[in-house]
């Protein structure tokens, strides 16, 4: 499965530099976001997900038959699991990671946790 996952982050690395303001976040559990909300993430299995306006996201599923997307057993509300024939098409991809880039610059911005400060 390592093997797998190694070979879908190289996809997912080379998706996100299709979009000059997004940066890949996570050390342990890749994933982007924007506005205070994740919108992409690779999950342990080895399975990129993103995340879509409901009419996208329908429209994904069915063109690509995909399947919702599913993270420490959960399936992630609003995410697709994108197919594996599609992780090699980085150009058709990447029309749908903008999508979801900019569903999740729509959505109500979410507070960023602040550092606490140290006494002394």
């Amino acid at each position: 499965m390592e093997e797998k996952q190694n070979e879908v982050f190289e996809y997912y690395k080379k998706l996100v530099k299709t979009h000059p303001d997004v940066e890949l976040k996570g050390a342990t559990m890749p994933y982007t976001s924007a506005n205070g909300h994740m919108f992409s993430q690779l999950n342990k299995s080895g399975i990129i997900g993103i995340r879509l306006a409901k009419v996208d996201r329908e429209q994904f599923m069915e063109k690509y038959n995909a399947g919702p997307f599913e993270s420490y057993g959960a399936v992630m509300r609003e995410y697709v699991a994108v197919p594996d024939d599609l992780l090699k098409k980085t150009d058709e991809l990447k029309a749908y990671f903008e999508l979801s880039y900019n569903y999740a610059c729509k959505l109500k911005p979410k507070p960023t946790k602040k550092k606490k400060q140290s006494i002394g």
